[in-house]
């Protein structure tokens, strides 16, 4: 056997909890299994280890964590320690009951909202502490739907009394006279994925009935100019396609008791060539401005299907010829 090869076991301090990390049939070992690059198998309430040094310190690490969580009643799915094992790689000394239970509850379901990653840690902490808070990176990373769950958790608790979200309603300036229809019909398609997140965080009947009493208000950017808004919450989606006069319109429409979430990826913008991002510039001008927080998102942070994380990191990497 080859000498770089050592064995260890782990055994929970509560062995009720054996058979909740171990998953049905060690599927939870075997999962393990693949993204430390451990074997992994258990006999009765231990889990069995073999690999490298370096490995098996973070298999022990992740089963730890893992172990910490459920003693804590966090129900560990498959994707749960995906997400564990990335942020043990980037942080080892994070204690993942300080993340995976920093909930934000939504809806009148109370459905519990969480950070998945390091990032989307620190993004829930600034849009706690700070008036203005940019999150900026690549799809997927839950950019807009935590800032709508700490949206609508702050109306729940009456912290404000109203939502604004906003979207730029084409990438060229709004131009939207050529489109059919009223205006209303115009902006939807461009609206429609905060409708979607909206409905996913509490259920259409009450979402529709605060929209139609005006607490949430879902609107292109150019219907914020003139406009002041107080003691409100306003998110400010796909902002990489706003222009600095934009970025800057919006950003002074802030009033009293209001705080602001801006999102966007700077590799996607759809301004005509030429034009400068407002995000883009935002970033560069506003970066030390007490007050402001930027959160910077990257493929480690993204949440939905693992292909995706996949395809940002291959765009990110290819070099057009």
């Amino acid at each position: 056997m080859d000498d770089s090869i050592q064995r260890q076991s782990f055994e929970p301090a509560d062995p009720k909890l054996a058979h909740a990390l171990f998953g049905q049939q060690n599927r939870h070992l075997k999962q393990i299994e693949r993204l430390t690059g451990v074997h992994a198998s258990s006999k009765g309430t231990t889990a069995l280890l073999e690999g490298s040094r370096e490995n098996l310190v973070h298999a022990i690490r992740l089963l730890e964590e893992l172990a910490g969580l459920l003693k804590a009643g966090f129900p560990l799915r498959p994707p749960d320690i995906e997400y564990a094992d990335r942020i043990l790689r980037m942080d080892a000394s994070v204690k993942l009951t300080d993340i995976f239970l920093d909930t934000v509850t939504v809806s009148s379901r109370n459905k519990a909202i969480a950070p998945k990653s390091l990032a989307q840690k620190a993004y829930l902490d600034a849009m706690r502490s700070n008036d203005v808070v940019f999150g900026i990176g690549p799809a997927g990373t839950g950019k807009t739907y935590l800032a709508m769950a700490m949206a609508v958790a702050q109306l729940k608790k009456k912290e404000i009394s109203r939502i604004v979200l906003v979207r730029p309603a084409v990438e060229a300036g709004e131009k939207l006279g050529f489109l059919p229809g009223d205006i209303a019909e115009k902006v939807n398609p461009y609206l429609r994925p905060l409708y979607d997140a909206l409905y996913d965080l509490m259920d259409f009947d009450r979402g529709q009935a605060l929209i139609d009493h005006g607490v949430i208000e879902v609107a292109p950017l150019a219907f914020m100019r003139g406009r002041t808004l107080n003691d409100a919450f306003v998110i400010l989606d796909e902002a990489q396609n706003t222009t600095t006069e934009q970025m800057k319109m919006f950003l002074t429409r802030l009033g009293f008791g209001t705080r602001a979430v801006i999102t966007g990826d700077v590799t996607q913008v759809d301004l005509p060539t030429g034009r400068i991002s407002g995000l883009v510039q935002a970033r560069e001008i506003l970066d030390r401005v007490e007050g402001i927080s930027f959160i910077r998102f990257t493929d480690m942070d993204v949440v939905r299907h693992p292909i995706v994380q996949a395809i940002v990191r291959a765009y990110d990497a290819h070099k057009p010829c």
